[in-house]
């Protein structure tokens, strides 16, 4: 699909959110470190979960009213939530005030406010962009974030511990900005009757959250749905932990060392810069090579792409928790993008196709439990290494992806089971109109 087909709504939001995306990129990888050194690790990775916890609430209440009050509706009210957060963020990090426990409360509400814009917003994707070409704008999409992940942690190690206050203000500028592109440039794409319906009645909050309740008992009542999310949470335990516990792990474990020598010179890297060349190079692999592994990824069946990169999750895990070799851990990373990158676009265009349009939104923030249950159990991990140690923890994640894996084989088993009658029922009507 070339950018003079897009809808006006995508070329907007692709140009504006890669802005607020490189802002938060230059302080979300810091922010486990940042808690870690003012709480404790233990503290740092419940306080973590507890945020996760409602967020995961919030996630699923974002997307009945995505699909309920409008995908634009949604997104505006998340980015003005946002850009209060952002301000609180900066006072709690200013020259009058520095207070921890409200640079986590600030920090908790971001995430929040972003569990309520996602759903709208990849709802939106799928609203205007036809089936055939899903796949390959998630990927665009998820290439402009990895883009900022090259950029962000780079500038974030100056200038979030150098001037933290100045930073955190233009952050807040920018998401004021935002919230003006989101008002004034996209239009609504919720389906019309949906919302026309949605219109005419005048319910109280206690009966929209009963038809909250019963759209997500039917999400729920499907089968390989449920499976779908399970592996997901299960894979998302080694994922999540580029930001948590491979952060930790490198400025804690990895020592100063030379990673290159030319005769009287040397290129020196400590732990906590190996760990910003590590996401940047992450983000790097993920920014150069999404669409085009996304478009190799669709000419095989989705349930290898899915096993496969639980695997190589496992094999990342397994060989960045026994070494403190920089270059060892750069092949680490290197394997732990390949697997993210396999399912980039592939994960959304597959939900896309599980959910009824009148539902699409609740089963894309439904799917999000993979992430902010994920996200919510995560932090654990930081704590399992004063409990268990490094190694340990690291081979725990990488049992769990594969315990995802053949979840995964049993799912799509489950999946490709139910579109053979219908296959079965098309060619069946197929020939009954021949023979007419």
């Amino acid at each position: 699909m070339k950018w003079r087909d897009w809808d006006i709504n995508l070329k907007v939001r692709l140009i504006g959110e890669g802005f607020f995306n490189l802002l938060f990129w230059m302080f979300f990888p810091f922010m486990a470190i940042y808690f870690s050194n003012h709480f404790g690790q233990e503290t740092a990775g419940l306080l973590l979960i507890l945020s996760q916890v409602i967020g995961t609430a919030i996630g699923l209440l974002g997307g009945y009213c995505a699909d309920h009050f409008g995908r634009k509706r949604m997104m505006v009210f998340s980015a003005v939530g946002q850009a209060v957060c952002f301000a609180l963020f900066a006072l709690a990090n200013s020259p009058w005030l520095t207070s921890p426990w409200v640079t986590f409360i600030s920090f908790s509400l971001l995430g929040l406010f972003g569990q309520l814009y996602q759903p709208a917003s990849h709802a939106m994707i799928a609203d205007v962009v036809p089936e055939q070409d899903r796949a390959g704008i998630f990927a665009v999409f998820y290439t402009s974030i990895n883009v900022t992940v090259v950029i962000g942690p780079l500038l974030g190690a100056v200038f979030f511990f150098d001037d933290r206050f100045g930073f955190l203000v233009v952050c807040t500028l920018v998401s004021a900005v935002l919230i003006g592109v989101l008002q004034h440039w996209i239009h609504e794409t919720v389906p019309i009757k949906k919302a026309t319906e949605h219109r005419k009645e005048n319910k109280k909050w206690l009966h929209h959250l009963k038809d909250q309740l019963g759209d997500y008992r039917v999400i729920f009542n499907d089968r390989i749905f449920l499976l779908y999310i399970l592996a997901g949470v299960l894979v998302a335990q080694t994922f999540m932990q580029l930001d948590l516990l491979i952060a930790v792990y490198t400025t804690d474990r990895v020592p100063l060392q030379t990673l290159f020598s030319f005769r009287d010179w040397q290129l020196t890297i400590d732990g906590k810069d190996l760990f910003s060349l590590m996401v940047s190079m992450n983000g790097l692999c993920v920014a150069l090579l999404t669409v085009i592994v996304t478009k190799w990824m669709t000419k095989f069946r989705e349930r290898n792409v899915f096993m496969v990169s639980a695997f190589c999750y496992g094999v990342a895990m397994i060989l960045i928790g026994a070494t403190i070799n920089a270059w060892l851990l750069l092949v680490g990373i290197v394997l732990f993008s390949w697997a993210e990158l396999m399912t980039v676009g592939v994960q959304d265009s597959f939900i896309a196709k599980l959910a009824p349009e009148h539902l699409r939104g609740q089963y894309f923030a439904a799917a999000g439990l993979r992430f902010s249950l994920g996200r919510t159990i995560a932090p654990i991990a930081v704590p399992m290494t004063v409990w268990f140690g490094y190694s340990w923890t690291f081979f725990i994640l990488a049992v769990l992806a594969y315990l995802g894996m053949m979840i995964y084989g049993i799912m799509f088993s489950m999946f490709y089971r139910r579109k053979m009658p219908v296959k079965v029922s098309l060619i069946q009507m197929k020939r009954s109109h021949s023979i007419d």
